[in-house]
């Protein structure tokens, strides 16, 4: 009997496993056998495939609200066909011992180039194989869906994590600066998010955007009159931030794997500007994984948009719908709707969203009314975590392996 296979690829997010979630239990109600690859799209090059037709239905449940990637991920990358053939054969060999007739990829933009390579793939091998793609990426940069699973509790997160420091630094007298650094790369998505930590007659954070080249004056004379006017400064940087050559703030290293470059440090370095020229100190805080962890603060909105798309993925995919990302399409802004559109793979792949202009704010420290109309909707609702001892209750899923 033929199977369904499915892989993680990349950063995980709070709602990664949602989508897996929804991949199994529509397949399983379709009765179709369901397998996936441990730790994405290496552990399918190994043949190292788990069996998620092994585990209870109370236990598939438990994903909704499981951070991490249950089965595991990777940010391997499939070389062309021309660079290691025997890679490519590989892939190939499992897909045919394993009998996979349906390939879900849930990643970002660069895994879209994956799901359209896999689709390239089946052809060259003449593999009755059908590719689709699942968005998922905290940056929310991908082209062809109104937003990205995932972005919304990280958003989520970094907003309501601001909002709580403010109101601490409110408390503890005048001259204190706090400085968060955000993910996302080269865009600006995450960074603007946290334009929701003001509170209704209170000043909102400023923002620095990888959009915006990074003007020294501009933001001295702000950071200024905030620490006279409120006695505080609150600022959001992300860590994309660049020059007005264009070149990053802060760089650490080239990626060994990607060839990107590694980012973090934007934080600090603007402390140290802030100290150098005004002389004010600043709390630093890098986010980091944090963000893309924190499953305690999910956007119910969110994971159910990820379910939504491992449900549609996997009809599409039994339906020989192939080649294509599943892509959210806001229907109305009040009340908001979504529906679910299959976007051609070529389409999206290694493209790149950044934040539009329309969302940016004229003082170019800021976001307009129209990114708050875009954003408050995705942060709707809440999802109640199982609790053990005080703790959510994150036990891991023990996936067995599938029988050759």
């Amino acid at each position: 009997m033929s199977r369904l296979l499915y892989l993680q690829s990349g950063g995980p997010t709070a709602v990664l496993n949602t989508s897996a979630q929804g991949v199994i239990e529509t397949a399983r109600a379709q009765g179709v056998p369901v397998c996936a690859a441990a730790d994405g799209l290496l552990g399918l090059v190994e043949g190292r495939l788990l069996d998620c037709d092994a585990l209870p239905a109370s236990e598939i449940a438990r994903l909704r609200t499981l951070p991490g990637a249950s089965f595991g991920t990777s940010r391997h990358i499939l070389p062309p066909y021309d660079h290691d053939p025997a890679q490519w054969q590989a892939i190939a060999d499992v897909l045919h011992r394993y009998r996979i007739r349906q390939l879900l990829l849930n990643g970002g933009n660069g895994s879209m180039t994956t799901a359209l390579q896999l689709q390239a793939l089946a052809d060259r091998f003449a593999l009755d194989l059908t590719v689709v793609g699942i968005p998922k990426t905290i940056d929310n940069d991908l082209e062809g869906t109104d937003c990205s699973p995932g972005y919304a509790s990280a958003a989520k997160y970094l907003a309501c994590s601001l909002r709580e420091v403010m109101l601490d630094m409110r408390s503890m007298g005048s001259g204190r600066v706090f400085i968060m650094e955000t993910m996302g790369r080269h865009v600006g998505w995450l960074t603007a998010a946290c334009s929701l930590a003001a509170l209704p007659g209170l000043a909102a954070p400023l923002l620095l955007l990888p959009e915006v080249a990074y003007d020294e004056a501009a933001l001295l004379a702000r950071v200024a009159q905030r620490l006279h006017d409120d006695g505080y400064c609150a600022i959001a940087v992300s860590e994309g931030l660049r020059d007005s050559s264009g070149c990053f703030v802060a760089q650490q290293h080239a990626d060994a794997i990607y060839g990107h470059e590694q980012l973090g440090g934007a934080g600090l370095w603007l402390a140290q500007r802030l100290q150098q020229t005004l002389g004010a100190h600043a709390h630093v805080a890098l986010v980091d994984c944090q963000q893309r962890a924190a499953s305690h603060l999910l956007s119910a909105t969110d994971a159910d948009l990820a379910y939504a798309l491992g449900r549609h993925a996997v009809q599409w995919a039994l339906a020989g719908q192939g080649g294509v990302m599943c892509g959210l399409q806001r229907l109305a802004q009040t009340p908001v709707a979504w529906q679910v559109v299959p976007q051609p793979l070529a389409a999206v792949a290694d493209l790149e969203r950044a934040l539009p202009a329309a969302f940016i704010g004229a003082d170019r420290l800021s976001v307009t009314p129209a990114f708050h109309d875009y954003l408050q909707p995705l942060l709707a609702g809440e999802v109640a975590l199982p609790f053990v001892d005080g703790l959510p209750d994150y036990r891991p899923l023990c996936w067995p392996a599938l029988p050759a």
